[in-house]
């Protein structure tokens, strides 16, 4: 006879209980270990649905999904919220803790556009250490702030599965180029001698600068190998970008199909290049998603020759400029060294739901978020 394994409780919701889970899963302040634990909640109420199914479903584990299907089970919605644990009694009431979190979350002080440790124990009457205490303990930092920004291609899907579909699996007698423009590299001269680094003692440069003109670096990194294809000029018309195809197609090998991975920029899909597209059948091009630099490998090279070549470079002319740019890029592919890439267009796109879903939760496009979630299926 087969094993079933030790049967689950069954659980039921009533109509109060599904809607303040509702609003713990979608309300975007919420402690998101809370919000995780209410739709765990939500999903487990499914008709035949098991723990594996949704741990699966929303990324975590199968133990986890059995414990708090049990603590809801036992205690309803009170068994969702963290025990007390052992150890002194705190000295500050649960009701200042939730003060201070919802503070936090949901105003701003009348004179900035954070909180400080200072000025929450002002409006809370706690002491900065204890308002840090609870910060701490909730995971929040007012004083930080990250960015993100969302692709709004209609084409998004399709487009990784494009792009990140080469890179794992790249055609057969084909070569693989990630293609940008680096535009506006400038040519600055600092204003005084930099004087150089002594033990104890940093490099150290002035802060202001002179501007002597700008430079665009057309670079198109062969995924394969690492090596580099390069131009430089002093505009990034569509002009120049046809000049930075003809050097590819003479730099490839006949007999070898060429995919170009690119982004949406206008002076890619002028009708000229179009044209020229037409009369060169073995270049494909490939877009990445607006607003998605991230999946073009190339931008990753130009970090390495920022980091290293451009940023502290003090450079008196653009031949200058231009002519150590040469230098280091001829550097580089005497010992080129290729990307490893690694997340499938099914993981990126399965973190990406998993991200809307926790972020912006009801606020966002539903039809986005299922879009998304079917796609990575």
């Amino acid at each position: 006879m087969p094993r079933t394994g030790r049967p689950k409780a069954e659980l039921t919701l009533t109509d109060a209980d599904r809607a303040q889970l509702l609003r713990w899963a979608r309300r975007a302040k919420s402690s998101q270990a809370l919000a995780l634990r209410a739709r765990i909640v939500l999903a487990c109420a499914e008709p035949g649905s098991s723990n594996k199914q949704v741990a699966v479903e929303l990324g975590c584990s199968a133990p986890t999904v059995g414990k708090w299907r049990a603590r809801f089970v036992r205690d309803g919605l009170d068994g969702l919220v963290d025990e007390d644990r052992p150890g002194r009694p705190s000295s500050v009431a649960l009701d200042q803790v939730e003060e201070v979190i919802v503070a936090t979350l949901e105003s701003k002080p009348r004179n900035a556009t954070h909180w400080s440790r200072t000025s929450m124990a002002a409006r809370s009457g706690l002491s900065p250490s204890t308002i840090g205490r609870i910060w701490k303990d909730f995971g929040l930092k007012p004083h930080r702030a990250d960015t993100f920004k969302l692709s709004t291609d209609p084409l998004f899907v399709e487009k990784v599965i494009d792009v990140v579909g080469l890179y794992h699996n790249p055609p057969e007698r084909a070569v693989v180029l990630c293609a940008d423009e680096k535009s506006q590299i400038q040519a600055l001269d600092r204003s005084q001698p930099v004087l150089p680094m002594m033990p104890g003692m940093p490099e150290r440069r002035s802060h202001d600068y002179v501007r002597n003109g700008i430079t665009t670096l057309f670079a198109a990194f062969n995924i394969a190998d690492g090596t580099v294809i390069s131009e430089l000029h002093r505009s990034h018309r569509a002009v120049e970008f046809k000049k930075f195809l003809t050097t590819i197609d003479k730099t490839v090998p006949e007999g070898l199909d060429i995919h170009v991975v690119c982004d949406n920029y206008g002076t890619h899909k002028t009708p000229a290049i179009k044209a020229w597209l037409a009369r060169h059948p073995r270049i494909h091009l490939h877009f990445t998603p607006t607003g998605s630099s991230w999946l073009n490998q190339v931008e990753r090279w130009f970090g390495f020759l920022t980091d290293q070549l451009i940023r502290r470079g003090v450079h008196q002319s653009v031949q200058a400029l231009e002519h150590d740019i040469r230098e280091w890029i001829a550097t580089w592919n005497e010992d080129p060294k290729p990307f490893v890439w690694k997340k499938t267009a099914e993981e990126i796109l399965d973190s990406l739901a998993r991200y809307l879903q926790r972020v912006i939760g009801a606020t966002a496009q539903p039809q986005l978020i299922q879009r998304t979630s079917d796609a990575g299926q």
